[in-house]
């Protein structure tokens, strides 16, 4: 499967992980090749809540959160909603809690990831609609594409993440210029 226009303003993107190296990936784009990172259990078709894989699917780009004051991204509109992250924003990650997979508001009476980080890889994060609609208890949480953090310990100089996609912010300039309501993000093994 390549990548290509698939109808009216419709992408597609493609990610692999990279043969022999399950943390790394690449991105097939209509406009180029793209290198990835990918959960620290490389990929997987089951995938569960704290397992550290990427999901094997079709996934689509519900928004775009960013930090205001940081704003790396100077490419022009968007496609999708962009959002502003505020301290305030978190994400519950708690399987057995109402707003399991959801944005919540901090301080928070559960367990949760925060979204304002000092390590900047949420500066663009973009909300993939992994087990949004429905959600399953354990199916897995916050499932982004955002900034990879800088690293060598998988070769690929971005270290692996806990089952997201990320790239490089020259990367993620690229890729927020192509990404739309009907954009369709495939990740295979």
């Amino acid at each position: 499967m390549s990548s290509s226009k698939t109808g009216r303003g419709a992408s597609l993107i493609v990610v692999r992980a990279r043969p022999g190296k399950r943390t790394q990936g690449l991105i097939s784009t209509g406009a180029g090749v793209l290198p990835c990172a990918l959960g620290r259990s490389g990929t997987s078709a089951l995938k569960r809540e704290g397992d550290g894989a990427t999901p094997l699917a079709v996934l689509r780009p519900l928004a775009i959160l960013y930090r205001r004051e940081r704003r790396p991204w100077g490419i022009g509109p968007v496609r999708l909603p962009a959002l502003p992250v505020r301290p305030n924003l978190g994400w519950c990650d708690l399987p057995q809690d109402r707003n399991y997979n959801r944005p919540v508001r901090l301080p928070y009476r559960s367990r949760y990831e925060e979204m304002m980080r000092q390590d900047q890889l949420y500066d663009i994060c973009v909300v993939l609609d992994w087990n949004v609609l429905p959600r399953r208890r354990n199916g897995g949480s916050a499932i982004f594409l955002h900034i990879a953090r800088p690293g060598a310990a998988n070769g690929s100089g971005m270290e692996p993440t806990a089952g997201c996609i990320a790239v490089s912010p020259r990367a993620m300039a690229r890729l927020l210029l192509l990404l739309g309501r009907k954009t369709r993000i495939v990740v295979l093994r």
